[in-house]
Formats: C-alpha cells, structure tokens, sequence
C-alpha cells in the first residue's frame, strides 16, 4: 500500500482524510484533541469510529507516544537514546514483533524494519516537491499502525509542524 504525506503549516486541532487510490475517504484523522499539555490525534473509520489513538506520553526519558486499538495500548513510539551507531525510534508493540525506524528522519528518508525485514518505507524521492513524502507499507502490514507510528516521528522531529501531517492514500 502507498500512501502521500503531505506536510502541513502549523494549525491546531487539524483534521484530514486518509483516501484509497479511487480517491474515495477511506479514514479520517481527527486532530481534535490538540492541548497545551499533550498532543492527540485519533484515526477514525468511515463511520467516523475510532480505529487507533495517539496520545503524548508525559512521564519519559525521551519523546514517546502511546497508541491505542480497542481500549489498549498498542505500541509505544519512542525516540531512541543517543547511540553513536544509529539515529532512530522504537516501535514498540506487545510481543516480541517490535519496529525499528531508522535513517534520515528529518529529511523523511527512512524505513520501519520488524527484526532484518523492511515493513515499511518513508522517503521524498518519489516528489518532486519539497513538503510531500509517501510511505509505502509492505500489504502484510498494520497499515494504520505505521502510518500512526509516522504521524508520531513526524510530531517529534518537526515539531513546528504540529499537530500532524496530511495523509492520503494513493
């Protein structure tokens, strides 16, 4: 699946839709929750029912984000802490199926691996313009959980740029 980001201006409380490659609303994000304490976004269905829920984690060592699915904390997006070796997140699920991002994450060049395998992969080259990226996540994937965990990196390393990125499906 392939999906176009593209960058907003900041603004609070934006929301966008997420569409399929016929261009029909397929998901909406909700930038409703937006405080001056937090950030919070929800991805919403069609019916406008909740699929997932990020909320900004208060108490931690390095920026990390919750999201939630049916009530329950479904990964934990964290910013690595400094390491010589790399520059990166932590996708962390329940299980041992943990995500790694990692590359140029300011410059929107980077992958989401899960152990030696590319899950998912958030680049610009395929844009001509400078605030547009896609990501393209491998068709076996949480397609809704990586494109969260991508609204969360973008969060932290754009800060400016707040709340969240428009998203659509191509």
């Amino acid at each position: 699946m392939k999906f176009v980001v593209k960058q907003k201006v900041f603004c609070l409380g934006d929301d966008f839709a997420i569409k399929d490659e016929d261009g029909r609303e397929r998901y909406y994000v909700d930038g409703r929750a937006f405080t001056l304490l937090r950030h919070k976004l929800s991805f919403l269905d069609e019916q406008k029912r909740e699929l997932a829920f990020i909320r900004e984690r208060l108490v931690a060592l390095t920026p990390s984000y919750e999201i939630h699915r049916d009530g329950e904390v479904a990964a934990v997006v964290k910013k690595d802490f400094i390491n010589l070796l790399r520059v990166g997140f932590t996708v962390d699920v329940p299980g041992p199926d943990d995500l790694e991002a990692t590359g140029s994450l300011l410059d929107h060049e980077y992958t989401f691996r899960r152990g030696d395998r590319v899950v998912a992969e958030v680049s610009k080259r395929w844009f001509s313009l400078t605030d547009t990226y896609g990501i393209e996540v491998a068709d076996d994937e949480d397609a809704v959980l990586i494109l969260a965990s991508t609204v969360v990196i973008d969060m932290i390393c754009h800060p400016d740029a707040q709340p969240a990125p428009k998203v659509v499906e191509e």
